[in-house]
């Protein structure tokens, strides 16, 4: 286990008593706007679309029916919706994006050197957001999976209620020009409240206690939605998505992914980790790290249903 140890457990320990603040700029964000651009996401993307000012998590399939995205979806406008998904696969989103376009009407546009951001998440974020923004952000009115426009610390941007690290969150995405200012006001703002600055480390760590996947560990082109957990949000009621066939064809998951503690005092699994079952070998590790707040080393891993 890696010497930093005491600094990621900081970060954990803050964010789940106080708040914590990761940097999102490794997140990639596109636009669909347009006429047409419900009826063309609707056919991308397995889930159904969010109403108004509400957020989706949409897993996007390719024709086989094995995962080609794991993207959230946020509807700001009737006609405009928000994707935002990893950013080192701005290419390989844009040239899927790209196949199944022209369509009338539809205009896809790739926003992640435009735009960056934050994700904000603990047990005082909500207090901290009331400092930061004049909108009601009260669970009544801005409940979980709700998104809208809204000026930050004086910058214009869009904010999302989610969180990958299990606590109450807000994802903020804001103009690049705003990035520096708007993350010093939000220090200046948290600074009594014990908001502190977190890594991926710490974000690891939180997901997994919370059992929380991500692409290219536990989400990859080789899985199904099913086997990873994500086939509640695949809606086989829409009468055609890219997709759908193949899935209606895959019968029952035949390996699942879970979630386990290690014994193990000083070291974590790493992912392709064999995983046994009466020394035979019935899976791999997809993601290890160490639980801060449960004390535990814990696991990721794809095994076999039988």
């Amino acid at each position: 286990r890696p010497n930093a140890g005491r600094f990621v457990e900081a970060e954990v320990k803050a964010t789940r008593e106080a708040a914590g603040i990761f940097d999102s700029s490794v997140y990639a964000r596109y636009e669909v706007s347009g006429p047409g651009a419900e009826a063309w996401l609707d056919r991308l993307v397995a889930s159904k679309l969010p109403s108004l000012g509400r957020v989706r998590l949409a897993p996007m399939l390719g024709q086989n029916g094995k995962l080609m995205g794991d993207l959230t979806v946020s509807r700001v406008a009737p006609d405009r919706f928000w994707l935002v998904g990893s950013y080192y696969l701005q290419e390989w989103h844009m040239r899927w994006f790209a196949g199944f376009l022209p369509s009338p009407g539809v205009t896809v546009t790739n926003l992640s050197d435009a735009w960056t951001g934050f994700a904000l998440s603990g047990p005082k974020a909500r207090r901290l957001m009331e400092r930061l923004t004049s909108d009601d952000m009260s669970n009544q009115a801005f409940p979980f999976l709700s998104c809208r426009m809204m000026r930050v610390a004086g910058a214009e941007a869009m904010v999302t209620r989610l969180s990958l690290t299990g606590e109450l969150g807000y994802e903020i995405n804001l103009r690049a020009q705003d990035h520096r200012a708007t993350y010093q006001a939000i220090r200046e703002a948290g600074r009594d409240l014990g908001l502190k600055p977190i890594g991926n480390r710490a974000l690891d760590s939180l997901r997994i206690e919370k059992s929380y996947g991500i692409w290219s560990a536990e989400f990859t082109p080789d899985e199904t939605a099913d086997s990873t957990g994500l086939g509640r949000h695949v809606d086989l009621t829409k009468s055609a998505f890219v997709g759908r066939e193949a899935v209606l064809a895959q019968g029952p998951a035949t390996r699942r992914l879970v979630t386990f503690a290690v014994d193990s005092t000083d070291a974590d699994a790493a992912p392709f980790t064999a995983v046994r079952k009466a020394g035979r070998v019935v899976g791999h590790v997809t993601s290890g790290v160490y639980g801060y707040s449960v004390g535990k080393s814990l696991a990721m891993a794809m095994v076999a249903t039988g």
